[in-house]
């Protein structure tokens, strides 16, 4: 009888302190992915965007004052806008020129223009237009005398 209390007591404690199985949270507020979108492949998605960014989250989303946690559902911050903007057009683009084939939860499945397209990795990239190259109504290169006028 004390070995088989013991043993229960045993097991109950085994049991108390295996990692509990916590359910995904809740989303909230999705308004350009799907609504339906298991948590595994959202926390997929912004950990790719993040990369391609190369930013946190907290980047484009909001920490709650009161509670001190990130508040992912809050549009508090502009950023989050700019990457649903963002995602949107990228979704046009690879729709219109790349026939973006979709999956069953409505997700672009091979890309031809990602975030890091333009991004690789900087959270602002770089706008920089070519430098302009000799050739056919170009600059002659320096130190060139200039072109006889027409005619001579």
């Amino acid at each position: 009888m004390v070995i088989a209390g013991f043993a229960g007591v045993v097991a109950i404690s085994i049991a108390a302190s295996a990692p509990q199985q916590q359910e995904p949270p809740k989303l909230k507020n999705l308004k350009v992915l799907p609504k339906n979108i298991p948590f595994r492949e959202l926390d997929h998605i912004m950990d790719t965007w993040a990369g391609s960014l190369g930013v946190h989250c907290n980047f484009c989303h909001a920490r709650d004052a009161q509670t001190n946690k990130m508040d992912f559902a809050s549009d508090a911050k502009p950023e989050k806008t700019a990457a649903r903007h963002m995602f949107v057009m990228m979704s046009k683009i690879n729709k219109k020129y790349f026939e973006g084939k979709k999956d069953s939860l409505g997700m672009v499945m091979a890309s031809s223009v990602n975030c890091y397209t333009c991004h690789r990795g900087s959270a602002h990239p770089e706008v920089k237009l070519p430098e302009r190259q000799r050739g056919p109504g170009g600059p002659p290169p320096a130190g060139t005398p200039p072109p006889p006028p027409p005619g001579q």
